[in-house]
């Protein structure tokens, strides 16, 4: 499989993915949480599509698309090893839908990095939100779900409290 057509799936998979956690999550009041933002295309995805919400970008720094930048009060900056702790003494566990896109070209890191933040994304989560992430996650108290339509399995990874 060429790297334009892993691409393409992986795309193809986060809009399924997230166009159905954001259905299934519509009525529940909490945060939305994007973790990792990049070039910005999932968040302004998320951002199109939801209303009522608060969407919270985390990030080490922003280098996104001018149109895909959240404002400043709805931006937090660091490594999410350190953010995410904080947020949860924020927020508690009234996230609705997370999001996250964290990992590189490197399987093997990617993973060893979804170890190390699971336990921290976990306990975020509002009774009924759903988790959409990029990686396999080790969550405890979450329950995998199938993917919905269009989705390519092993290309993103969909979890419900």
């Amino acid at each position: 499989m060429s790297r334009l057509d892993v691409f393409i799936d992986r795309m193809v998979s986060q809009r399924a993915c997230l166009d159905f956690a954001i259905a299934e999550t519509a009525a529940l009041p909490g945060p939305v949480f994007e973790l990792g933002l990049g070039n910005g295309r999932t968040y302004h995805h998320l951002r199109e599509r939801i209303a009522g919400r608060d969407i919270y970008v985390f990030e080490r720094r922003i280098a996104s698309h001018p149109d895909s930048t959240p404002s400043p009060e709805f931006t937090i900056l660091g490594d999410v090893t350190e953010t995410l702790p904080r947020a949860l003494e924020r927020f508690g566990p009234t996230a609705s839908l997370i999001h996250a896109d964290l990992g590189g070209h490197n399987l093997a890191k990617n993973d060893q990095f979804a170890r190390k933040v699971s336990p921290l994304i976990e306990p975020m989560l509002a009774p009924g939100g759903i988790m959409v992430s990029s990686d396999r996650m080790y969550f405890e108290g979450l329950e995998e779900l199938p993917l919905p339509e269009g989705a390519v399995e092993g290309r993103c990874f969909v979890y419900r409290r």
